[in-house]
């Protein structure tokens, strides 16, 4: 079917500009003598609609500084970065921590214990009035279980975990979410190994497991994240769409190099994991040690330090900077209203 439409469409692209490239170099031998950068497929990055997953808290800020009319402003990248400028520091982080707080609300709700006996999280209880803090740092991880997305990354050093998460000072706590397919048993075996670290109080009292991934639970894990962790195997990764949500929320991404991220990383609007490389010729094991040690390193000597570092007023002021650029660089740049402009004006023209 795919060289079918190929031929028959008058135009094809991937959905970010590594997705273009990849394809590009996949369907090369349909064009035969041709070049991969004559390969007739272009790319136009996803985005999201801005509208529908910015929360309203911070809805009610941009109407205060930039006015009614802040999503026509958003069009405009310069004039939308000029904006964020005039909000405040303190303004910024306490509407994060209203997000938060409604997120863990979410999360002691989802994992309080049923008389039905179902199991929604890694530790349905009784008593759910202490589970999590809003002062912790807090990584989401939400995505659906696909052995690609490399659910057991961040368990390949359980004593280096749980030294993190067990931190008297500088904790870190987890949320989990997704849904594998019934036939994927891969997938679900990954699962099972996460659901099975429950066997420690240390991570039953920093880690959740959500059940039925939708767009409710998405919602408030995507505004009420500190970090939102992004780990496939590149370059497998076609694009993604949650972790620009996430940013458009303030929230800071800690992603592979692959997908959107590729283009919407600039070194000071969130974190990367790994380097850009050529895979060929690599094992995926040499890969996904590699990539662990970096996802390690970068949590233990870059984000937490960071984010638990305040300055002379009292608020993590280096981390709110990061999520100030989070919000000048990436909401209109993977904005839906700048995918439709760039579908208008480099596919259907």
């Amino acid at each position: 079917m795919t060289p079918l439409a190929l031929r028959m469409c008058r135009s094809a692209n991937g959905v970010s500009e590594k997705h273009g490239e990849v394809s590009r170099e996949l369907w090369l031998e349909m064009f035969e003598g041709a070049e991969v950068k004559d390969v007739p497929i272009s790319f136009v990055t996803n985005g999201v609609h801005a509208p529908t997953w910015i929360a309203p808290t911070l809805k009610s800020l941009y109407e205060k500084h930039i006015g009614a009319d802040w999503i026509e402003v958003l069009k405009d990248e310069e004039v939308w970065s000029k904006a964020i400028e005039k909000i405040s520091d303190a303004e910024i982080w306490e509407s994060h921590l209203l997000l938060k707080n409604q997120l863990i609300a979410f999360i002691r709700q989802r994992t309080f214990a049923k008389e039905t006996g179902s199991h929604d999280t890694i530790n349905e209880r009784k008593n759910v009035k202490d589970l999590f803090n809003p002062n912790v740092l807090t990584i989401g991880f939400a995505r659906r279980v696909a052995a690609y997305k490399r659910w057991n990354l961040l368990l390949s050093d359980i004593e280096r975990l749980y030294k993190m998460i067990d931190d008297a000072n500088r904790p870190v706590q987890f949320v989990f979410a997704g849904k594998a397919h019934p036939q994927d048993r891969t997938a679900k075996f990954l699962l099972q190994k996460l659901m099975l670290q429950n066997g420690t109080s240390t991570w039953q009292n920093r880690a959740v497991f959500i059940e039925d991934y939708d767009h409710e639970v998405a919602r408030y894990l995507v505004q009420g994240v500190d970090v939102w962790m992004n780990v496939p195997r590149r370059p497998l990764e076609a694009s993604g769409t949650s972790g620009q949500k996430v940013a458009m929320n303030g929230g800071l991404n800690f992603s592979i190099l692959d997908g959107w991220w590729i283009e919407g990383y600039d070194g000071v609007n969130g974190f990367s994991i790994g380097v850009l490389r050529d895979e060929e010729g690599v094992d995926d094991a040499t890969i996904d040690a590699q990539d662990a040690e970096s996802l390690y390193t970068v949590l233990e000597n870059e984000i937490i330090p960071t984010f638990y570092k305040e300055g002379e007023n009292g608020l993590p002021t280096e981390w709110i900077a990061r999520m100030r650029r989070a919000l000048q660089t990436l909401t209109p740049q993977f904005s839906s209203d700048r995918m439709l402009k760039d579908y208008i004006e480099k596919i259907y023209c």
